[in-house]
């Protein structure tokens, strides 16, 4: 019922339902850049509430374009069904516009937004990837090359642990732009834009309570919320009274997720400095580890090296390759419905019963940080 087809339905539908509750709003257009149906590409901010005040929840989907489709459902069914009585909302509907719209889980210069909040004037240094880069970025897909590449990605796995290897390649990788989990090099117009919404939506805040909505970490359909900090060291404590038994936090190894650097939370830390910030990505499961990673790793081969990209009935860029080479021939459809399925499965599962779950189990925390932070705000 709340999920959508396209980011086109997804963001007409949050607005909306938005319009529908009275809600203040706003959109940060992405240039001149379009969607995968021609459409304009915009982040959309949703307020309910009072700008100032004890406290807010913050609600984010689309950080990762394509696992946006369930944040939006989550979204939507919170501004059609939840209360928030004496509490101040801010919903982001796609933060990584072009990702949503091309079902792709970066942005539109291959960055990984939720790497992306690092100090770019010091990025971290190669923690290993450089040597897994070849193995997960073959020059074939459906090739020799591929199989050599997986049988090298499996040596080293041997020889780290998978889990050592999940952490190097997934952590955020800053040295090579073709990649997975890129970083950037600068901050992104997602990144900046995420600066501009906290400055002007959520610095009359006391207490902040903040979810990312995510896919495809975890078991399938379970709702993991993961803890991302807070400034004061009563931030672990909240977290853990909200949600109980079911927080799990990367740092301490609990996590689904492994350590990660450069996530949005960060730029909550870096500008709410005097506010009590208690965030959580929420990560809603869908498959295994490798096979999403397969799904990453189909997706950038074929914008890296697959030449143009062309869905039916959309309006796509070519990929980096056929620009390059504009004798080169675009990839075979056939290939590309294949990488697309893969990529459907692995950050939104058309299964209706993952769909229920998802809407279920994300209301739920939803719920509980709503709960948890009012309860501080009484308390305090």
């Amino acid at each position: 019922m709340y999920f959508s087809a396209n980011y086109g339905e997804a963001r007409q539908r949050f607005l909306a339902a938005a319009r529908d509750r009275g809600a203040h709003l706003e959109s940060f257009p992405l240039g001149e850049l379009r969607g995968a149906r021609g459409e304009p590409l915009s982040t959309d901010v949703a307020r309910i509430g009072a700008s100032r005040g004890r406290s807010v929840l913050v609600l984010v989907s689309g950080t990762h374009g394509a696992e946006g489709f369930a944040g939006s459902a989550c979204q939507l069914r919170a501004l059609h069904e939840a209360a928030w009585t004496g509490l101040s909302v801010v919903l982001v509907h796609a933060l990584n516009p072009f990702g949503f719209s091309h079902r792709r889980r970066v942005n539109e210069d291959n960055i990984d937004v939720n790497r992306n909040f690092v100090d770019h004037a010091a990025l971290p240094p190669d923690s290993g990837y450089g040597a897994l880069h070849p193995t997960l970025l073959p020059a074939d897909w459906e090739g020799p090359a591929h199989a050599e590449a997986d049988a090298a990605l499996l040596a080293h796995a041997g020889r780290l642990g998978v889990r050592e290897v999940q952490q190097i390649v997934t952590s955020g990788q800053y040295t090579h732009p073709d990649g997975l989990f890129y970083g950037g090099s600068a901050p992104c117009w997602s990144h900046r834009t995420w600066h501009t919404i906290i400055g002007e939506y959520l610095t009359g805040y006391e207490r902040v309570a903040y979810i990312d909505l995510h896919t495809g970490l975890g078991d399938r359909g379970a709702a993991e919320p993961i803890f991302r900090g807070g400034v004061d060291p009563g931030a672990p404590r909240r977290a853990r009274a909200w949600y109980g038994d079911a927080l799990t936090n990367s740092e301490e190894g609990t996590s689904s997720s492994t350590p990660i650097g450069g996530n949005s939370a960060r730029a909550l830390l870096q500008d709410l400095a005097d506010a009590e910030i208690t965030a959580i990505t929420c990560e809603f499961g869908t498959q295994d580890g490798l096979t999403v990673l397969r799904a990453l790793q189909a997706d950038n081969w074929l914008w890296q090296q697959g030449g143009s990209v062309q869905q039916a009935g959309s309006v796509q860029q070519a990929g980096p390759a056929d620009q390059d080479d504009p004798e080169r021939s675009g990839p075979d459809p056939e290939q590309v419905a294949r990488i697309g399925l893969l990529m459907r499965e692995a950050f939104d599962p058309p299964d209706p019963q993952w769909r229920t779950d998802v809407l279920d189990r994300g209301t739920a925390v939803i719920a509980q940080a709503a709960a948890g932070v009012l309860a501080e705000s009484i308390g305090g």
